[in-house]
């Protein structure tokens, strides 16, 4: 094939220069190489496609068709590498990433990120499983915590911590928790992992040491919206990330407890292909997460 496509070359230089000398030159090759080139081409064809005389070269009829249907060829060719290079330089195309359930809580970035690129089309599926990257065909995936796969490149672009938090209503009516042992006379809101079915151990600590306490299991929701909902509604204490109820925190209607007694860091990762070159709609998706998911570049 990268034989075939030096005789179009040659034969297409020849033609518009009228001289294999000429045609040479263009390409950075002997005269003679030229010619060689092009009587291969002849062979292959099995047509003459050059008048040739001692002073110059013409086209037969067989070349003034073969060299319309070479141009057309070139001019795709040409298409083809500008489209490459614009789709370099503008993001677009399909994208498709995983995301853990409560990614339904960072759609604000993910709204962000399909305003700034309209171009991309954007396929997000939702699940705690762990899927496989390459075999399911996902461009990438956010998770949490630590995720080792020999296979994948991995950016840290978010970290988050727990709190306990409870409504003002809740705490008026109950009190409010001034140890960790304390729980065990209040409504506990679980969060369970879908796909182990354990619950999610509260990062509860006691002098630096992390404490093993067996809480009241009032509710256990496997996604941590029914959980945030139910807090609000007074109904319980729940233990959820910041990202999800800096809001309400904020307005005060839920209040964080037991600050003291609860220090813990989660890492969201997103993670794709090793052997992929990073593709222009990949790339912009990376960094943007990284800087926007939280509001602070990672």
């Amino acid at each position: 094939m990268m034989d075939h496509m030096a005789g179009l070359g040659a034969f297409i230089q020849a033609a518009e220069t009228r001289s294999f000398v000429a045609a040479g030159r263009q390409l950075g090759v002997s005269a003679s190489a030229v010619g060689k080139a092009i009587a291969r081409l002849e062979q292959r064809l099995g047509v003459r496609l050059f008048h040739r005389s001692t002073r110059s070269i013409t086209l037969t009829p067989e070349g003034v068709m073969f060299l319309e249907r070479c141009r057309r060829i070139v001019c795709e060719i040409e298409a083809a590498e500008l489209e490459l290079s614009q789709r370099q330089e503008a993001p677009r195309g399909k994208l498709r990433v995983s995301l853990p359930l409560v990614g339904m809580l960072l759609m604000p970035a993910i709204g962000a990120f399909v305003r700034t690129y309209p171009e991309i089309e954007l396929d997000l599926d939702f699940t705690d499983r762990l899927v496989d990257v390459i075999d399911e065909g996902f461009d990438a995936v956010i998770r949490t915590g630590e995720i080792s796969d020999s296979r994948l490149m991995t950016r840290v672009i978010g970290t988050f911590r727990q709190h306990l938090v409870a409504s003002p209503r809740y705490l008026k009516e109950r009190g409010t928790p001034q140890t960790p042992a304390d729980l065990l006379t209040h409504a506990c809101l679980h969060h369970k992992f879908p796909s182990s079915g354990k619950l999610e151990r509260w990062p509860l600590h006691a002098d630096g040491n992390p404490l093993d306490i067996e809480l009241p299991t009032t509710v256990v929701a496997s996604t941590i919206e029914p959980l945030l909902s139910l807090a609000d509604q007074g109904i319980g204490i729940a233990c959820l990330p910041d990202f999800a109820v800096a809001r309400q925190i904020e307005s005060g209607t839920l209040v964080p407890i037991l600050e003291d007694h609860t220090a813990n860091a989660g890492t969201f990762r997103l993670l794709w292909p090793s052997t992929r070159h990073a593709s222009p709609k990949l790339t912009a998706f990376i960094e943007f997460m990284a800087k926007h998911l939280f509001g602070v570049a990672v």
